[in-house]
C-alpha cells in the first residue's frame, strides 16, 4: 500500500511538471517496462527505444494523466500498443520487400526495353523524395546499412531512420503503383 501511495504522490507531482518526480517514476517503471517490451519484441535495443519513447509521450501528455486511476495499467497499455504498432510496421516492410523482390524477378523475365522503363520509373520516384529520405533509402538499400549504422552516421535516432524509410517506401510504392496502372 505504501508503494501505491508513493507512486500516486509522485504521479501527482509529474502531472504538475515536476521533472525530479518524473525521473523517480521512470526509474521505478523502467525495468518492468523493458522486460515487458522485450517479451513482445525480442530485441533489446528496440525495447529500450520503445520504453524511452513511451515515457517521452507520458511526459508530453502529463497534464491529461489522472493520478487516481491505475497508472500501471495505463503505462503497460501504452507499451503494448506501441509494440504492436511497431510489429505491424515491420510486417508491412517485410511484405513490401517481398513484393519488390517478386517484381524484380518478373522484371528480369521482361524485355530490356520494359526493364529500362521500370528502372526509369523507380529512379524518377526516388528522385521525387526529399534529400534526407533519399539518402537514408540509398544507405539502406544500396549500401546495405542497418538502421543503427545509418542513425550513427547521420547522428539521428534509430526510430527516425525507421520512420523515414517507412515513409520513403510508402511514397515509392504509391508512385510506382500509380504509374503501372
Amino acid at each position: 500500500m505504501a508503494v501505491n501511495y508513493s507512486i500516486d504522490s509522485i504521479l501527482s507531482k509529474v502531472v504538475l511538471g515536476d521533472q525530479a518526480a518524473f525521473a523517480k517514476l521512470y526509474k521505478h517503471y523502467r525495468t518492468p517496462s523493458l522486460r515487458f517490451c522485450l517479451s513482445i519484441l525480442k530485441d533489446q535495443e528496440e525495447a529500450e527505444n520503445m520504453v524511452h519513447d513511451v515515457f517521452i509521450k507520458i511526459w508530453e501528455r502529463r497534464s491529461t494523466i489522472n493520478p487516481s486511476l491505475n497508472f500501471n495499467s495505463y503505462l503497460f497499455t501504452c507499451l503494448r500498443n506501441q509494440a504492436f504498432d511497431y510489429l505491424k510496421q515491420v510486417e508491412k516492410a517485410q511484405c513490401l520487400k517481398q513484393r519488390y523482390l517478386e517484381r524484380m524477378q518478373e522484371t528480369h523475365e521482361d524485355s530490356p526495353e520494359n526493364q529500362e522503363a521500370q528502372f526509369n520509373l523507380v529512379q524518377s520516384a526516388v528522385g521525387a523524395l526529399s534529400e534526407k529520405r533519399k539518402l537514408i533509402l540509398r544507405m539502406n538499400v544500396e549500401d546495405g546499412k542497418s538502421y543503427q549504422e545509418i542513425a550513427e552516421l547521420l547522428n539521428i535516432s534509430k526510430n527516425t531512420v525507421k520512420n523515414q524509410l517507412v515513409k520513403a517506401k510508402q511514397l515509392l510504392r504509391e508512385k510506382i503503383d500509380f504509374a503501372l496502372l
